[in-house]
């Protein structure tokens, strides 16, 4: 796919086909496929921009399908919580509004290219991965106006950097040198021209009380349930990012690998979503650090330069969830110990089950399950387990996945699929040789017994 930089966009904004802007178009299009938000989002700012110099609205499309993998009530839920208020949002600044929940199979199908056909232009998301990876290679062509990507993810945009990272130290002074020219908020939008138009019949309404009702209705698994410390939206993303800077930044070096501690920010989910921005993020952290005396170099390494190396990652490999794209000595080292004996091997749906041997690790599981989401540092050794105790490590990656995709909330994102590969090496250093893992860094529950109160994040799990 053809892509061409924008001058003068900061290399935020790219061009993905060669189709000149439509003079009679009724309005700029924005096609909101991760980044669902009316506020801080580079795309948005964008479209409207583009719909100022043409003296046209700009219409906002949001659409959610049953189709995607593992679609269930905890995921559907979560982005429907955030429509509303988006929803809002965009008529307060005179933007348009077009959602399209489609239900079954037998609804329409082709709904971005119904708006498209009165769009002078269509921008919408620059993503590495699922789902913008896959309709951002396809759809550019089978349009007749452009197709602008815009990195609204990143704070430091993908496209300046030229080739993959190995790991975080050769990408890091790059982002440092970069970061006083992209770590600025975005410009007010100015909306010139309200959007007057009529909102197609194919259109959703959600309301708050609505949404079990939507969800329901629905071809999708339903017995995944909403995870209810975690609601949707821009509203509650706010909440969990005030709540901590208040109660967390402060011990955020000392007790962010500390899971019991409860001072990580637990954003992940609403950063997958796009229902808040890291940019807004970290420059809020910025700001009351500065007003409250503390350094906060620890969260801004996880939330910047660990984040953006992901993502970094996932753009530069065709299959960011394949062992393909380990380095090669993780490859050769696991392969050295394929046939090394496994004891215990569990399957599956033992795993799913939290059916081990191991009460920190169930603990985790259940987390997984319950709550949609696990502590980062305990994701780490949970994901270790997984290899451990799998036949090959196929089938751990496969089993990772698919306990990972259907139940967290923050999964499917480059962050998690790096993170996972991560477990099998990927920007980590070879070890001290051992079975099963090889020269891949191994944990073990005596040392999370030493570095963690294992028995206090285990009772709080006990009673979610």
């Amino acid at each position: 796919m053809a892509r061409t930089i924008i001058e003068g966009a900061n290399h935020r904004v790219q061009l993905l086909n060669a189709a000149a802007f439509r003079g009679d178009g009724k309005y700029v299009l924005y096609w909101a496929q991760v980044n669902r938000r009316a506020g801080w989002n580079h795309a948005l700012s964008h479209a409207v921009d583009l719909a100022n110099r043409a003296g046209l609205p700009v219409l906002f499309y949001e659409g959610l399908t049953y189709d995607y993998p593992y679609a269930s009530d905890r995921l559907h839920t979560f982005i429907l919580e955030g429509v509303v208020e988006t929803e809002r949002a965009l008529q307060r600044l005179g933007i348009g509004y077009l959602f399209y929940l489609r239900r079954t199979r037998h609804d329409p199908n082709d709904i971005v290219y119904r708006v498209a056909k009165d769009a002078a232009a269509l921008v919408t998301d620059d993503y590495p991965i699922f789902p913008a990876r896959r309709y951002n290679a396809s759809v550019p062509l089978k349009l007749d106006v452009p197709y602008y990507a815009v990195d609204a993810s990143c704070i430091v945009p993908m496209a300046c950097f030229s080739k993959r990272e190995y790991a975080a130290y050769t990408i890091r002074p790059k982002i440092r040198k970069l970061l006083p020219h992209y770590l600025r908020p975005v410009p007010s939008m100015r909306v010139r021209h309200k959007f007057h138009g009529k909102i197609p019949s194919f259109h959703t309404p959600v309301a708050s009380s609505d949404i079990p009702a939507l969800v329901a209705s629905c071809d999708i698994d339903h017995t995944v349930s909403p995870a209810p410390g975690f609601p949707g939206g821009w509203s509650a993303a706010q909440r969990r990012l005030r709540r901590f800077l208040k109660r967390s930044l402060h011990r955020y070096a000392n007790a962010s690998n500390q899971p019991s501690e409860n001072a990580s920010s637990g954003l992940s989910p609403y950063l997958h979503f796009g229902h808040i921005s890291s940019l807004q993020v970290a420059l809020a952290v910025q700001d009351f650090a500065r007003e409250h005396k503390l350094i906060p170099d620890e969260f801004l390494e996880e939330l910047i330069v660990r984040r953006e190396l992901a993502f970094n990652f996932a753009r530069f490999t065709e299959r960011p969830e394949s062992l393909d794209a380990l380095p090669d000595w993780a490859r050769k080292t696991l392969a050295r110990h394929q046939r090394d004996r496994r004891d215990p091997i569990y399957s599956r749906e033992q795993f799913e089950k939290a059916q081990t041997c191991d009460p920190l690790w169930n603990a985790a599981q259940n987390e997984l399950l319950r709550a949609g989401k696990i502590h980062g540092y305990y994701r780490m050794y949970w994901g270790k387990k997984i290899i451990e105790w799998s036949r090959t490590p196929e089938d751990a990656l496969a089993c990772i996945l698919y306990l990972n995709d259907r139940y967290a909330l923050d999964g499917r994102d480059p962050n998690s699929y790096t993170n996972i590969l991560w477990c099998f090496g990927l920007h980590d250093r070879p070890w001290v040789e051992r079975p099963v893992f090889g020269q891949v860094r191994y944990m073990s529950y005596e040392g999370m017994r030493r570095k963690t109160d294992v028995d206090a994040y285990t009772r709080s799990i006990e009673y979610l």
